[in-house]
């Protein structure tokens, strides 16, 4: 994703500029002997300060993508310059109106970068308090008008640069769930004004908006059927504490990999329905750095006083070489008595036999990025049965990195093959696996996110979702939230007093991200057993190691709980009442 939005950015804020020639052309017929000398210095500041802002921006392409420490000081030197200028365009704009001729769509182009910054600093860092600041950046210039004028002159490019502000704007709005931008009514503009090569893509832009905006399959109503925005990070209160005296592991969720491979599902920009969902599971609400951002006020130094989320990487169809160089990398700076989180959401790679001995490499996988073709879907093998496939993650793949604490997430038709996993090295190692098969009308939904994931990110969502409900009302909505709190804490309680529960589940309990992963898993993995549709195995979510079924998803107190649920939303009849009818 962060590559795509530098690769958009080459054009510079303004065109280059040789200072003391740009202040004679600024001036018209103006002899520069006229200008008064402060006026002047003010001029060639502004446009030192603009010349600098603009190299150092173009320089964040340079920098490597994955290592914590490498890009931080240069990103703090840009800030530092952006803030300058910033304060600088404030201080003296009357000056630069009228001797430079400061446009303000240029004001407004400042301000966007300046939301770019805040956008890749949360990308770099994970912190969602700087998707505050982005947001504040990007709307004080819709606030503004900064590009209002821009529509009345007849110059294509810097309409262009209008839009692409608000594609990147809409990014962080969709990651804040802030959804009210008017994109279509400007593209229609700008295609019907100038019959331009490029209309085609901004058309795409515009119907993956809509596709991702829409791809919640279930939406809350208030009383007047308007719809109420939900949010699904990680709340106050949200994850059920800990019983005093228990004991879980100190390990904490440190990095996570969010790679999205799956053909045909809701993307925008270079993310997936999936890994936005994903993205959100492993985030804490945001809270706002400094609340005067949009009125110029800049603290791009200021950090929150502890790291708040897991490091993420997004990893939008990359091929083996850049999977396994991003995982190196996370490996390679985990701190001690960390977590490494991967989540792969990719088609599914088959064998095409099998051998005498079954060996980590013999199962198949999931699909990596590569030019090769796809049919129905799944990728159909094209070399003798020997050979194993190149454009895939094996699980065999995941081993050396099994010498660290190491929690995996598998969206998959070809999940499955996760489940032959060994444990080398005796560290932490916990495999969440997705169905491998969904019932006809659930798999008709798919392009729209998986179902799997829906649960990680939000069970009652996804619950709803499987039950063929299309709109939930906000009172309910509430209530049946309140209920399922009272089944995590239960759910958080069979995990830890299990007396046959792997040890691995517990290592990892005492972080609350990874916690709450568990218990959605373990409802999800109950719901789906007692839902009438779901009557394969393979219809069922797996997990290595094993999880002692008694004690958690064929527990008799966590189906009551689903049939309660059930019946609170109106839907009981969808589930079995007695679960021994279901085996």
């Amino acid at each position: 994703m962060e590559d795509v939005c530098m690769e958009q950015n080459r054009c510079p804020a303004f065109c280059n500029v040789n200072t003391v020639q740009k202040v004679g052309i600024m001036t018209g017929a103006e002899n520069e002997d006229d200008i008064p000398v402060g006026e002047r210095k003010t001029v060639t500041d502004f446009c030192y300060l603009l010349d600098k802002s603009k190299q150092l921006f173009n320089g964040l392409r340079d920098l490597p993508q994955y290592g914590h420490k490498q890009w931080q000081s240069y990103f703090g030197r840009t800030f530092d310059v952006y803030t300058k200028l910033w304060k600088f365009q404030q201080q003296h704009r009357q000056v630069l109106d009228t001797r430079y001729g400061l446009k303000r769509w240029q004001i407004g182009e400042v301000a966007s970068k300046i939301g770019q910054l805040y956008y890749h600093y949360y990308l770099r860092t994970s912190e969602t308090s700087y998707l505050n600041e982005a947001f504040s950046f990007y709307s004080a210039i819709r606030q503004r008008s900064y590009y209002f004028q821009v529509n009345k002159e007849d110059r294509p490019e810097l309409v262009v640069k209008k839009l692409r502000y608000y594609a990147r704007y809409i990014v962080v709005c969709l990651l804040l769930n802030k959804m009210d931008l008017e994109l279509s009514e400007e593209i229609e503009d700008y295609t019907q004004r100038f019959n331009t090569e490029d209309q085609l893509e901004w058309n795409l832009v515009l119907q993956e908006v809509a596709a991702f905006v829409e791809a919640d399959p279930v939406v809350v109503l208030n009383d007047n059927s308007s719809v109420v925005v939900t949010s699904n990070r990680l709340q106050e209160g949200s994850v059920p504490a800990l019983e005093q005296g228990m004991v879980v592991g100190q390990l904490v969720l440190a990095d996570a990999l969010i790679i999205g491979n799956c053909n045909n599902q809701v993307k925008f920009s270079e993310l997936t329905i999936d890994m936005f969902r994903m993205l959100q599971a492993l985030e804490r609400e945001p809270v706002n750095l400094a609340t005067q951002t949009s009125k110029g006020t800049l603290e791009p130094n200021e950090k929150p006083a502890k790291r708040e989320n897991p490091h993420k990487y997004l990893l939008y169809k990359p091929t083996f070489s850049q999977l396994f160089t991003f995982l190196s990398a996370s490996f390679k700076e985990l701190p001690a008595n960390s977590v490494l989180l991967v989540y792969l959401s990719a088609t599914g790679v088959f064998p095409t036999g099998h051998s005498d001995y079954e060996g980590p490499y013999d199962f198949g996988g999931v699909l990596t990025n590569t030019n090769r073709d796809v049919v129905n879907g799944e990728t159909v093998q094209k070399r003798n049965q020997a050979q194993k496939e190149m454009h895939c993650l094996h699980p065999g793949d995941l081993f050396p990195f099994t010498r660290k604490p190491l929690f995996v997430i598998v969206d998959s038709s070809n999940s499955s093959a996760y489940k032959n996993f060994t444990n080398l090295f005796g560290q932490p190692l916990v495999c969440l696996l997705s169905p491998t098969v969904y019932p006809k009308s659930v798999q008709d939904q798919s392009q729209r996110g998986s179902l799997f994931t829906l649960f990680l990110y939000s069970p009652l969502l996804a619950f709803s979702s499987v039950c063929g409900l299309n709109s939930v009302r906000r009172g309910l909505w509430e209530r049946a939230q309140e209920f399922l709190r009272k089944v995590y804490r239960d759910i958080g309680q069979m995990i830890t007093r299990s007396r046959t529960i792997d040890q691995a589940f517990l290592q990892f309990f005492g972080d609350e991200f990874l916690r709450l992963l568990l218990i959605r898993f373990v409802f999800c993995s109950a719901a789906l057993r007692l839902h009438k549709l779901f009557r394969e195995s393979r219809s069922f979510p797996e997990s290595y190691p094993e999880l002692p079924k008694q004690d958690t998803v064929e527990s008799s107190l966590l189906q009551k709980h689903i049939l309660e649920l059930a019946t609170m939303l109106d839907v009981q009849s969808l589930f079995w009442d007695d679960s021994l009818e279901a085996y």
